[in-house]
């Protein structure tokens, strides 16, 4: 029996146990045309949960309330690593999903709310909270500057819960100029809403253009209860000293995540058709296990379309920094897991090189098109710690230079590799 979780399909709340779902394989459903305000007010929801908020997750055994609490409940049904490997690891997932919720969710909320109606707008109020989620967001960013996920090296429950929490902060009130002050932030957060498993639970995420203005405290009408009782009526005094109410569609303040829109056509999907399939690549080096060059190389060649595809050398310009090796290596996985909106579009190969520091970073790509995607340029900030030079076909010593970063050569230029990564 599939678990049911009764939330509207926008609620970052929500996502967090179906996010989990997706990475544990447990099956849970969103419970069908569920309305905020009129849905959990029923009495079957309030037998669930007799305060009517969302979400709730209906179980075999009884219901379970509280987001955190329900995400918790369903990465516990199955053996996992989202709880991390060892004790220490649980104590810092435990640490950073209450960081999550009391210094991020807390004060974006406390940010946000007011300004679409939804509580009393108090400039002061507003500026604590603002102050208060940049202190919190410094602290991430310092910790995300040496690691790439919050704990370990894979994401756990921490991850989703705070990435979840992000959501409505990056979508809808924390602008470009907002988050430039914190890059790791940054790079952290389109990292993981472009995993798989996030993206198929939240969608496309695009970042707030401005601050939403002020709106006046939602109010009842004559004969209909609040949205969102939860929120009390601000006092006619402070209502006029807000700005005019602007004309809007009331959500109740759970609902606040608007649904994805629908991703437009990439224009590389528009190009001509080429000889060469991608996907027969990768599968083609993905199999080869003996003889690779005389079998995925050559394979490679024979596909090669350089009116469809082409072929870049890359190389990172600050190597000098590289002078400590899970650091660099961190620091190139990341990298490829920004790249992912390119998968599609994509195969590259990076080497890290040298026995000891500085290590260099040299990687090899292969992308759809004559050119490096613009798309790609403009939404991974990766791309510009890289000079790029497109392969000359037509130079065997390039040729060959290609051959050896497919097969993770060794020693490449006469040095030894320190790691090899593909992305395919």
């Amino acid at each position: 029996m599939a678990l049911i979780i009764h939330a509207g399909s926008t609620n970052k709340n929500a996502m967090k146990a179906l996010i989990v779902a997706e990475y544990t394989g447990v099956k849970v459903e969103l419970v069908k045309d569920f309305q905020m305000g009129v849905s959990n007010k029923t009495p079957e929801f309030l037998s669930l949960n007799p305060i009517g908020k969302v979400p709730v997750l209906e179980t075999p055994d009884g219901s379970v309330f509280e987001s955190n609490a329900i995400a918790r409940y369903v990465a516990r049904l199955t053996d996992n690593t989202l709880f991390g490997t060892s004790l220490i690891d649980y104590g810092r997932i435990e640490q950073w999903i209450d960081f999550a919720t009391l210094e991020i969710d807390s004060n974006i909320l406390r940010w946000f709310i007011p300004r679409i109606g939804f509580a009393v707008y108090l400039p002061p109020a507003e500026e604590a909270a603002i102050s208060s989620l940049k202190r919190a967001l410094a602290a991430l960013n310092t910790h995300l500057a040496s690691n790439t996920y919050l704990v370990g090296h894979s994401v756990t429950l921490a991850d989703i819960i705070m990435t979840c929490n992000l959501v409505l902060g990056f979508s809808r009130i924390m602008t470009k100029s907002f988050t430039s002050e914190f890059p790791h932030v940054e790079r952290y957060f389109w990292t993981m809403v472009n995993q798989p498993n996030f993206l198929k639970i939240v969608g496309e995420v695009k970042q707030a253009d401005s601050v939403p203005p002020v709106q006046s405290a939602k109010k009842p009408s004559e004969n209909k209860e609040p949205v969102n009782p939860t929120v009390k009526d601000a006092p006619k005094e402070e209502a006029k000293k807000e700005v005019k109410e602007q004309v809007a569609k009331p959500e109740a303040a759970e609902e606040v995540v608007e649904a994805p829109k629908p991703k437009a056509k990439n224009p590389l999907d528009l190009l001509p058709s080429s000889k060469m399939v991608l996907d027969d690549w990768k599968r083609l080096y993905s199999n080869t296990k003996t003889n690779f060059r005389e079998v995925a190389i050559k394979g490679f060649w024979d596909m090669y379309d350089p009116e469809g595809y082409s072929l870049w050398f890359c190389d990172y310009k600050y190597n000098e920094e590289n002078t400590v090796s899970f650091v660099t290596m961190n620091k190139v996985g990341g990298f490829l897991q920004r790249m992912d909106l390119a998968r599609k579009y994509a195969f590259g190969k990076m080497l890290i090189i040298g026995s000891e520091p500085p290590f260099k970073v040299k990687g090899l790509w292969l992308f759809r098109g004559k050119e490096i995607p613009k798309f790609i340029l403009d939404e991974c900030y990766d791309m510009e710690l890289y000079e790029w030079k497109q392969v000359d076909i037509t130079d065997e010593a390039q040729k060959e230079r290609v051959n050896q970063m497919i097969e993770d050569y060794e020693p490449f230029e006469g040095e030894s590799l320190l790691d090899a990564k593909c992305f395919k």
